[in-house]
């Protein structure tokens, strides 16, 4: 090839380039930290206070891994675990307490990318659910262990177990004697951070899906009781062909919808914005059975939705578009 056109080919290819540079995959975080929350009535400034940085640390922590280019799944563990460390959410340390007074622990997380999924239910020693159970989606070839043969899995896999007073404070063991002193043998559900939960789902650089999701139940709840969170496709699901979603509030009714997953198919096979989904699984066939919660969720084009139907959820979101939120009460304060 004579040097004139090379140098015409060169040209036509500089001038090209631009038009042919992809716009990177936007990025996108969604935190909760529980639904049926305090009423705003009794939230001191110091209290809201608190709650904020507690959702902003954990928000933070999750979008730092999605800006360095980490991986969906890395940001979700990350968001979870930063919260149940903080005594203020139900989950991990913190965790509500049943009506022996014991912290029973469920989770589960999920990979959009396959999907897979792995869920612990019933744990009382794992200081961090969430990382049991992604343990148990990558180095097992189960979906969901509970109590004890969880607990020996964590063994197994290295994981050092803490003793039941690890999560027992102060505060947990109030509500504890308030809802038996209220109605013995009944759970109470009125209590700060009784029906509270706490999960993640995000969107990496890669355009993979994930989700997170944490909880210690119900306070006074009956001992072996086991809600939506660890339950894949009712609390927690994520599928890089539709969306990633957690849920938070009345587990029983979240189970018997199967919420996560139907927000997914109604995104997926009727085509439903992210939104409406959620709106319709919400407001309109969660509240119908009675069912009162939130859920959190982002799809594959980096859409939050973070939607409820009961007094509150605390929550978060941040995103590559400059996005970054964080609200407690339908007002969005």
């Amino acid at each position: 090839m004579s040097r004139p056109k090379l140098l015409a080919l060169l040209c036509l290819a500089v001038a090209v380039a631009p038009a042919l540079a992809v716009e990177p995959r936007p990025l996108a975080i969604a935190i909760h930290g529980g639904a049926g929350v305090i009423d705003p009535a009794k939230m001191t400034p110091q209290r809201a206070a608190s709650y904020r940085a507690g959702l902003a640390a954990a928000l933070d922590a999750g979008y730092a891994i999605l800006e360095r280019g980490g991986s969906s799944l890395d940001a979700v563990t990350a968001a979870v675990r930063t919260m149940e460390d903080d005594p203020q959410f139900n989950a991990g340390r913190g965790a509500v307490l049943n009506h022996e007074g014991d912290a029973e622990l469920d989770a589960a997380i999920m990979d959009g990318h396959g999907p897979r999924a792995g869920a612990v239910a019933g744990v009382r020693h794992v200081r961090n659910p969430v990382e049991l159970a992604r343990l148990v989606m990558e180095k097992s070839p189960h979906v969901l262990l509970v109590a004890e043969g969880a607990e020996e899995f964590a063994l197994e896999q290295g994981v050092v177990l803490v003793p039941r007073d690890y999560f027992r404070t102060e505060a947990r063991a109030r509500e504890l004697d308030e809802a038996r002193q209220t109605q013995a043998g009944q759970l109470k559900a009125a209590s700060p951070g009784a029906t509270g939960t706490v999960g993640a789902v995000a969107l990496d650089r890669a355009g993979h899906l994930a989700a997170a999701t944490s909880t210690g139940g119900l306070t006074n709840k009956h001992r072996g009781r086991v809600g939506d969170s660890p339950i894949v496709g009712a609390g927690t699901y994520a599928d890089d062909a539709s969306c990633a979603v957690s849920g938070t509030g009345q587990g029983e009714f979240f189970i018997r919808q199967v919420v996560a997953y139907d927000i997914c198919a109604l995104v997926q096979y009727r085509h439903l914005t992210l939104a409406q989904a959620v709106r319709e699984v919400i407001h309109e066939k969660l509240r119908r059975s009675g069912g009162e919660g939130g859920v959190i969720a982002v799809d594959r084009s980096g859409n939050i939705a973070m939607d409820f139907n009961s007094v509150g959820m605390f929550r978060g979101a941040r995103d590559s578009r400059g996005q970054r939120d964080i609200a407690m009460y339908r007002d969005a304060q």
